[in-house]
């Protein structure tokens, strides 16, 4: 796959500031894509099925290995916490890495603390056009970039498969972000292949691409531009709810449950826990059925699953808000519309939305007329996942 003009600019922009903060010299530039989902939200640490896409929109990291035992880490990001840059001293069995502030950084230091390879030190400056909080990935996109960048400056890096690397970038945040996500986001990041959604097992770690390269059809993601600050503790509580639900029907995770057993035991549940199970449920089958309707062309189909997602995700998991109602009822109001949908963890961040191609433009010009706040929109195509970018 080519480079996108936004990926080389991108690209660009990081290696004009290394050079401003390092200096010239050999340098090498990787690449990691955010990702949209398509359905199966809320789905990924029940051990059941997602069926993501990766984006154009990537985050870049360029820089060079050094024999300083200093890592020297920057970001151009505007909306981080300060200082933007840091050093870190090479970590070893006596002094290892640990999270603290900025909070930027520790996706960084966790992806060195969990890799693989052998570590060196090195000089790198991050730049992104994944947009934070809009529920996009752009956590799982830094640190699949990292991952692969320190890949690209290892003289060791061992011979690991990419579903080890996805569940590194994983433990990164999970011991670091303190964010306890499924595997969904890294996998994509690092598996996705162009014109294919990635149809992902969450339970086996296994994935299937399902084309998706009609050119009469595409995707339209549209940011909010809102941040809910529910967002952090919000998720860890679903979390624990869905377990708490599986627990009670005896299962493993509510992958092997049914809406007819979690009917059985809606008695012994509190509602909020039986309504969190039943999106669950509803939203693993619905999974399953959209990767059908998606290989026998039938969008129609695959639109209104997408509807039913988004209803589940409002009214029984409760994670979505005006902002992304709003955006999804627009959406559903333009003729050629198939389907739209919040996407992420919820409380803000972005739609997806399965339209005719031909109908995109009506349905960015409803939303800039009818949406109450300013959003962002970005018409999407399935892209490829990490790599390395060659520097012109």
């Amino acid at each position: 796959m080519a480079a996108s003009i936004e990926e080389k600019r991108i690209t660009n922009f990081a290696r004009q500031n290394f050079i401003k903060l390092f200096g010239n010299g050999d340098i090498c530039a990787v690449a990691a894509p955010g990702r949209v989902n398509l359905i199966g939200e809320h789905t990924d640490y029940n051990a059941g099925f997602v069926l993501p896409m990766a984006l154009p929109l990537v985050t870049v990291m360029v820089g060079r290995q050094t024999n300083s035992n200093i890592c020297r880490i920057s970001t151009l990001a505007e909306n981080v916490d300060q200082p933007r840059t840091i050093e870190l001293q090479l970590p070893s069995e006596k002094d290892q890495l640990a999270p603290g502030e900025p909070s930027w950084a520790n996706y960084v230091k966790g992806v060195m603390a969990n890799y693989k390879g052998k570590l060196c030190s090195f000089d790198a400056v991050i730049a992104s056009s994944v947009p934070v909080g809009g529920g996009v990935s752009s956590s799982a996109a830094l640190e699949v970039a990292t991952y692969m960048f320190l890949d690209q400056i290892s003289q060791d890096n061992g011979n690991f498969s990419l579903k080890d690397k996805a569940l590194a970038c994983q433990k990164a945040e999970h011991d670091f972000a303190s964010m306890p996500c499924g595997i969904m986001d890294q996998f994509v990041s690092f598996m996705a292949k162009e014109g294919h959604a990635l149809f992902i097992d969450c339970r086996s770690m296994e994935s299937k691409l399902v084309p998706m390269n009609d050119p009469g059809l595409s995707v339209l993601v549209t940011n909010s531009n809102v941040r809910h600050e529910l967002t952090g503790s919000e998720y860890p509580t679903r979390r624990r709810q869905c377990e708490e639900a599986a627990h009670a029907l005896g299962k493993t995770s509510l992958r092997d449950a049914t809406i007819k057993e979690l009917e059985g035991h809606k008695h012994e549940l509190f509602d909020e826990v039986y309504r969190r199970a039943r999106h669950v449920i509803g939203e693993i089958q619905r999974t399953e059925e959209s990767v059908l309707a998606l290989e026998n062309g039938d969008y129609t189909c695959f639109g209104k699953l997408m509807i039913a997602s988004h209803n589940s995700l409002r009214d029984d998991f409760q994670v979505s808000c005006v902002e992304l109602d709003e955006l999804v009822d627009i959406a559903l109001s333009v003729k050629g519309v198939y389907g739209s949908r919040m996407t992420g963890g919820g409380f803000g961040g972005c739609t997806v939305t399965l339209l005719k191609t031909e109908a995109i433009n009506h349905l960015q010009d409803a939303i800039k007329i009818k949406y109450s706040g300013s959003a962002t929109c970005y018409i999407c195509t399935p892209c490829d996942g990490a790599r390395r970018v060659r520097l012109d």
